[in-house]
Order: C-alpha cells, then sequence, then structure tokens
C-alpha cells in the first residue's frame, strides 16, 4: 500500500465499487465534518490502468461530500487515498486504516500537540508519524502547519468558530497579519475576511499562484509562500513576480517572431481572446499570434489567427494572381503604424527640421526652386506652407520647436535685409508693404550673391510642403540632425496609443530589458517609464539625445505595419544617395532694420 494526495479530478467511482451506477449517495451525515475538517479517513483506490487516474474501491460517500464542499467553496484540496497494490486486500486495509485513525484524537489542533510531541521528543519525521497513523504525509505537513497559527486562532479552530479554510489560508500569514485578522474578527462592525477571501486579503489583491509563472521557479530571486494545506505556492511579492512573468513575456514573443509569425501582439493583462472575432489563419498566410493575460498572471498563446477585417483583405489580396509578395504582407498589416494625429506630428516637425537646415544651403534651395519651376505649371503661383493642424498640443508643439526658432531667426535675418518689417510672418506670398516685383527684383540686384541666396532659401523652405516625398529627398540629402531641432514633449507619448508601438518605443528608450519587464504593463505605465527615462525622474537613467524612428532622416517604422513616412522615402531614396555632402554658406552681416527711402 501506498498513500498519496490525488486530485479530486483524478478520481472516480470503480466499477467494483458497491455504490457504483447508483445515484449519488446521501452525505449529509457526514458533510458537516468534512466541511469543517476536510477528509480524515483516506480513500482506497485503485490505479485505472496506464493512465494517471484513479478508481475508488472504498469511500465513495467520502468522495461524494468532497465534490460538494469543492463546489460550495470553489477551491478543491487533493484527498489522501491508499494505493492498493496487486495482492492486497480491500478490506483488511481499510479496517487497518480506520483503526490506525481511531487511534488519533479528532481534534487537530489536538492532533497537532501529539504530532509536535513525536516531532520534538522522539524524533520522528513526517513521513514516519504517516506510517505510524496511516496518514498521507501531506495530511501530517497540514497538521503541522497549525503550528504556524497563534495559539487563540488554534483555539478558535478547535471551537468551531472558524473553518478549515479559513485556517488553511491563515497558516500563510505572518504572525502580524494573524494578529490584524484578529482585530478584525473581534470587532462585529468590522467585515472579517474567511476563505478564499482571506488569501486574497493577506496577499494584497489577487494572489498569485506559482503556477501561472512561464518561468523556471528555480531562477526566480523572490519569496515563495508554500501552502501546505493546498499543495501550492504563491508569489509573496507581485511586483517582483510581474517583472520575471513579463520578461518571460518578452522572450516568448521575440521567440515567436524569430520562428516566422507575422505578428505577435501582447494584449493587455485582463482583456479576454474572443475567437469568434478572429479567423484562423496559418503562419504561411500571414496568421499572427495573441498572448493574453490574466490578472492572476496566467499566460496563454493563441497562434495562427487574424481578425475578421484583416483576414477578408488578406483574402482579397490572395484572389489577385499576380499579387507580389509585399502586397500580401501588406494586406496581412493592414492597420497603419500611427494613427493620423502622430503622422501629422511627424510630418510637421520633419519639415520643420528640413527647412532650418535648408537655409544654410542656399545653393540646394536654388536647385530645389528651379526643380519647381520645371515640373510646376505655366503660372508660377507660390503659397507658403500654413502647417496647419487641429491638434493644439501639436501645433504648440512645432511652433516652439528648435527648428522652428533657428528658422524663424533666418527669415528675421532676409526680412532685414529686405527691408521689410520684422515682425511680418513670412517673406514669401505679399509683406504688407505696397511694392511691386519690380521694386524687390531692384533691391535683390543691390545685395550681393550670398545674401540672395540666403533669401532663396527661407523662401524655398517657406513654400516647401510638409509630408511631401520632397521632404524626405532634401531632409535625407543635408543629413538632417533632429537631436539638434527636436525635443521630446508630452504631444509625442500623448499620440502614441497602440500597445505593441508603445513597447518598441520603449525599447528604443530604455532598452530591451525594461521593454520586455513591462511587455504587459497598460500602456499608460508603458508611457510613464518612457517619460522618466527621458527626464531623468524617479530613479530612472536619463537619456540624452533621442530622437524616435519616425522623426530620423532617413525615417524607420517600429512595426511591419505600414508607415506613410517611410513609403515616400523608399520612392526617393535611389534619386539622392550616393550624392556629395553639401556644404553649408553663411550669409553675411544684416543692417539694422530700416525702410529704405525711394
Amino acid at each position: 500500500m501506498q498513500l498519496a494526495n490525488i486530485e479530486l479530478g483524478k478520481l472516480s467511482v470503480s466499477k467494483a465499487n458497491m455504490r457504483y451506477g447508483r445515484k449519488a449517495p446521501d452525505v449529509s451525515d457526514i458533510l458537516p465534518s468534512i466541511r469543517a475538517r476536510g477528509v480524515l479517513v483516506p480513500l482506497l483506490v485503485r490505479a485505472n490502468g496506464s493512465t494517471e487516474t484513479f478508481e475508488i474501491v472504498a469511500g465513495s460517500r467520502r468522495f461524494h461530500a468532497a465534490q460538494i464542499t469543492a463546489q460550495e467553496s470553489g477551491e478543491a484540496d487533493p484527498l489522501p487515498c491508499a494505493i492498493m497494490e496487486d495482492g492486497d486486500d480491500a478490506s483488511a486495509l481499510e479496517a487497518s486504516l480506520i483503526e490506525n485513525i481511531a487511534r488519533l484524537d479528532p481534534d487537530e489542533v489536538s492532533q497537532w500537540e501529539t504530532f509536535t510531541r513525536l516531532v520534538q521528543k522522539e524524533g520522528r519525521t513526517p513521513e514516519q508519524i504517516g506510517q505510524t497513523f496511516g496518514l498521507t504525509d501531506l495530511y501530517v505537513r497540514r497538521i503541522l502547519a497549525l503550528g504556524n497559527l497563534v495559539p487563540r486562532i488554534r483555539d478558535l479552530y478547535r471551537r468551531e468558530e472558524i473553518d478549515a479554510g479559513t485556517v488553511r489560508h491563515l497558516t500563510l500569514a505572518s504572525k502580524a497579519q494573524q494578529k490584524d485578522w484578529l482585530a478584525l474578527f473581534d470587532d462585529p462592525d468590522t467585515y472579517v475576511p474567511t476563505g478564499s477571501q482571506l488569501k486574497a486579503w493577506l496577499f494584497g489583491g489577487a494572489s498569485i499562484s506559482t503556477m501561472a509563472a512561464i518561468f523556471p521557479l528555480g531562477e526566480y530571486k523572490g519569496r515563495i509562500v508554500t501552502d501546505l494545506f493546498g499543495e501550492d505556492g504563491y508569489f509573496a511579492d507581485s511586483d517582483q513576480f510581474w517583472s520575471a512573468q513579463n520578461a518571460a513575456i518578452a522572450a516568448r514573443r521575440d521567440a515567436l517572431i524569430e520562428a516566422g509569425w507575422a505578428d505577435v501582439e501582447v494584449m493587455e493583462p485582463g482583456q479576454y481572446f474572443h475567437s469568434w472575432e478572429y479567423e484562423k489563419t496559418p503562419k504561411a498566410k500571414g496568421g499572427k499570434v495573441f498572448i493574453t493575460i490574466s490578472h492572476r498572471g496566467e499566460v496563454e498563446t493563441h497562434e495562427g489567427w487574424l481578425s475578421a477585417k484583416e483576414a477578408r483583405k488578406a483574402r482579397a489580396q490572395a484572389a489577385k494572381a499576380d499579387a507580389s509578395e509585399a502586397d500580401r504582407e501588406a494586406a496581412t498589416n493592414a492597420r497603419p503604424e500611427v494613427t493620423s494625429g502622430l503622422q501629422t506630428y511627424i510630418d510637421l516637425h520633419r519639415h520643420a527640421a528640413t527647412r532650418a537646415v535648408l537655409t544654410d544651403h542656399p545653393g540646394v534651395a536654388l536647385r530645389l526652386m528651379i526643380a519647381h519651376a520645371v515640373t510646376g505649371s505655366p503660372l508660377w503661383n507660390l503659397r507658403t506652407e500654413p502647417q496647419s493642424c487641429r491638434n493644439e498640443a501639436v501645433a504648440e508643439s512645432v511652433e516652439t520647436s528648435a527648428a522652428e526658432a533657428r528658422f524663424d531667426e533666418k527669415r528675421r535675418a532676409v526680412l532685414a535685409l529686405l527691408n521689410f518689417a520684422p515682425d511680418e510672418p513670412t517673406v514669401t506670398g505679399g509683406n504688407g508693404m505696397d511694392e511691386d516685383t519690380s521694386a524687390i527684383f531692384a533691391r535683390l540686384l543691390a545685395l550681393p550673391d550670398g545674401d540672395v541666396l540666403a533669401i532663396l532659401a527661407v523662401v524655398m523652405g517657406e513654400t516647401l510642403e510638409a509630408g511631401s516625398a520632397v521632404v524626405e529627398a532634401v531632409g535625407a540629402y543635408l543629413q538632417v540632425d533632429m537631436a539638434n531641432l527636436w525635443t521630446p514633449d508630452d504631444a509625442l507619448l500623448d499620440l502614441i496609443r497602440d500597445r505593441q508601438v508603445v513597447n518598441a518605443v520603449l525599447r528604443d528608450v530604455a532598452g530591451k530589458h525594461t521593454a520586455d519587464a513591462n511587455v504587459a504593463e497598460k500602456i499608460k505605465t508603458q508611457k510613464s517609464i518612457i517619460r522618466d527615462h527621458l527626464t531623468g525622474s524617479n530613479d530612472r537613467r536619463k537619456v540624452e539625445g533621442w530622437v524616435p524612428k519616425w522623426l530620423r532622416f532617413p525615417a524607420a517604422s517600429y512595426t511591419a505595419r505600414p508607415f506613410a513616412t517611410l513609403a515616400k522615402w523608399k520612392d526617393v531614396q535611389r534619386h539622392v544617395k550616393g550624392l556629395p555632402a553639401p556644404q553649408p554658406v553663411e550669409m553675411g552681416p544684416v543692417e539694422p532694420y530700416a525702410i529704405a527711402a525711394e
């Protein structure tokens, strides 16, 4: 005979049992005892073939009573069982077990006193005590765990004023927590947590079982509290658990991407994956992987799915016989990487930086102006770029940027060269003075070539279209350094709303380790970490000179999804790559503003 604790779901009544096939037996006489104390007398079971399940030879009523208590409490404890071997006589074994149990005091606190004396005075081990009384090793350890309780809690349990479920969780509590719980118990006007609610109270929220971990427990540095009653362990520090779990989730995501999946989306904790909202799609046809995370820490991986919208687009694209591989990839990544608001932010800041640098290269501006004249309409109608934006935060971000300040400085110098008022908003398209083209032309003729080129560069900058492919061509050729012309701000972070993108930006700013450790955190939390690194707040390492990939020249993206700026660069890069680097031209000294008398 071998004693063991076996999960409720692995037990079933044997056909040899006299109660097999009948309706559930009446267990009303033993149910109160099992509710309070659990199953004390082991069930007689035997292995069910080669499976890991067992059939009950004796103890059917105890089994049914345990099922009822499990349904009532929502928790199923393993049952003590005596596993029969070939040649064992069931009647003799059961009589022996009952006789051994009869030698024990039915009061579990008294049992604890007996077991403690055997351990301390006779040096017995839990295994030896179990063999003496026909008890499983786990049952003995459960009783010994009562030693973790303060004496008053043991007395309350002995008098059946608190149930077994409550005592089970109190054995996990520190002495201070037990005293706090007793204070709640003694106050008639205060709610006192019991049963499974007590576990949440002890752990400050949802308790996280070690079974939820997808990382090796042997490498975990934090403290794990063992539940001797439930044969389970719990993480004492949820923050430390989530740090390790998030790193393991990120590693799983990276491994799936390396395995060739088109995309791996880590969903927000608590968000469910509803299969009816998706279509099963194999990896070869662009299927994605979705990773769900429960608030209790459980992680599930759903491989080979696309949203219904993405699946329809993928099918339509695949139906075209001449569809290229790039077209099929675009079909599976139909959702843009950035929102329209964020695209506007990117376009305007790239435009501001490009025209700021363009003013140092009048020769480039001259050639660009000629190109505009050659490719434009017969009547050249110049209009300034309005840099319009409905989002006030984006408009303010561009207006107060270093690039705009630099361009405005050059514009004011040009206004002075032309004897225009310094508060004119533009050089191009009218200046508030009643002058015709011939007068402006005459003034230009009086200026040296360097100053004329400087005026040209400002005019070209004012008429450069934001968001156009020309900005990409000019910015890349001039090797615009955005780190000197742009500063990270809240307007940018507020516009990033995609989980995959914000985690990629976090990796760009803080590194892979930090991004992986927070991969399952809320977008708001990840943004806060990015902000802390950019400002050096909350003891985070300050990151200097960071520029998002979207704003760099040439532009790049964080995902495989469409990004309009990158698409424009790919269209023009062949025209500007390999050309010699330009040399800036300095403007001559500018006389103080004065309206020339004519």
